[in-house]
């Protein structure tokens, strides 16, 4: 794994907006605009770092879901801060039901720097952004770029083969696509474009809404579009705990299609994907996998021996936060190192710092559809939070 700096190519702002990245911008806070979208640089991997990596995250996801599986068994909700016997019900029956449910891609964020076991530092299963750099204007720059060079990158061919095998879960009727109008940068928006263009390239009638325009109809107690026509599958780029906590929240449980037959809506992803996008899924793993040479020491009561002062020090993470938000660093035996206030319950992670390259600190969000490595994506940042000024970089197998 190397970083290189690299010209970026003439128009490259209008090459990676035609390509789907129309957020190649980020605003900071004394307004000036910075790329997000970051091609000075790039990362270079040789084949066996790749192939090495792709053994990992299939292995840690099989591990995410014998999580599941014993979360369920155990009855361990309140570990996630699930309490609500409706929700932890209709979340046990999806994830009985799982093989009927359609479910379609997730993205780990891991540590490494070449040298060493790549380690988890979360999962997110439900919601993943910074799909479509990743699976688009990345491989048309490796193809400009560096003709004849190769690319973690199948994301695109895996998504239309995942729907294809779904496509017989779905209920009749369009899918519906959805995200919040309170996008205001275009990210979710264009995800959804293109997760929906990859269903309809595998045969799937697709319709598009936003989730403010979901309707319910209180007659025949349905979820309808505009035209008042049944929803009964959506694809929704909106969190399960917002889904279910927001005013029609009753009504999504009450309506939750399990593959049972017995519901109106099937959601994409479904319910039991709250089981793996929640951060008390580390300290879980590390109960059932403890000493797991890609997994970090993580706790829910407190960080134990990771505060001693001959410890590694801990990351405190509220366990549904997004971003960054509302996570503090702790160096053993020191006062916070970076810090953003929250009441919410944490998960206590052993600290695992970004490795520097020139400066600047990176983590890889490696790609899973459906139970199978599919790509990566790589975000830089000045700090050791990876947060909403974090920058994308393309990357290389040479």
């Amino acid at each position: 794994m190397k970083r290189h700096t690299i010209e970026p190519r003439p128009g490259w702002q209008q090459t990676v907006e035609e390509q789907g990245c129309i957020y190649p911008l980020t605003r900071y806070p004394d307004g000036s605009l910075r790329p997000y979208w970051d091609e000075s640089a790039y990362y270079e991997f040789s084949l066996p770092e790749v192939e090495a990596m792709e053994e990992v995250v299939e292995e840690l996801h099989t591990m995410c879901l014998a999580a599941a599986a014993h979360i369920v068994e155990r009855s361990r909700f309140a570990d996630l801060g699930i309490t609500d016997p409706r929700l932890v019900s209709r979340i046990s029956e999806a994830w009985r039901r799982r093989a009927e449910l359609p479910s379609l891609y997730g993205r780990f964020d891991l540590r490494y720097d070449g040298t060493g076991p790549a380690k988890m530092l979360e999962y997110n299963a439900d919601t993943p952004t910074s799909l479509v750099e990743a699976a688009s204007p990345q491989w048309f720059w490796m193809e400009e770029r560096f003709p004849g060079a190769d690319q973690w990158n199948s994301l695109h061919e895996r998504l239309v083969d995942a729907w294809k095998r779904q496509a017989p879960l779905l209920p009749p009727g369009p899918l519906y696509f959805v995200h919040s109008d309170g996008d205001e940068l275009g990210e979710d928006l264009m995800t959804v474009a293109y997760l929906r263009e990859t269903a309809q390239q595998a045969g799937i009638t697709t319709e598009a809404l936003s989730v403010e325009r979901i309707g319910w109809d209180r007659l025949s107690r349905r979820f309808v579009d505009e035209k008042l026509r049944f929803i009964r599958s959506c694809f929704k780029l909106y969190p399960w705990e917002w889904l279910t906590t927001d005013r029609f929240g009753p009504h999504v449980l009450s309506t939750l299609d399990n593959g049972g037959g017995t519901g109106a809506t099937c959601w994409i992803e479904p319910a039991w994907k709250m089981l793996l996008s929640n951060k008390a899924l580390l300290a879980i793993l590390w109960e059932l996998y403890p000493g797991h040479p890609n997994l970090l020491a993580a706790y829910l009561d407190g960080p134990r021996e990771l505060a001693a002062t001959d410890g590694p020090g801990y990351v405190a993470k509220p366990l549904l936060g997004r971003e960054g938000a509302g996570v503090t660093i702790h160096e053993a035996g020191w006062a916070p190192v970076a810090r953003a206030v929250t009441d919410a319950p944490v998960c206590y992670q052993e600290l695992a710092p970004l490795p520097d390259f020139d400066g600047n600190r990176v983590v890889l969000g490696a790609w899973v559809v459906e139970s199978e490595a599919a790509g990566l994506g790589i975000r830089e940042s000045a700090g050791l939070i990876t947060d909403e000024y974090a920058r994308f970089l393309p990357h290389v197998i040479l």
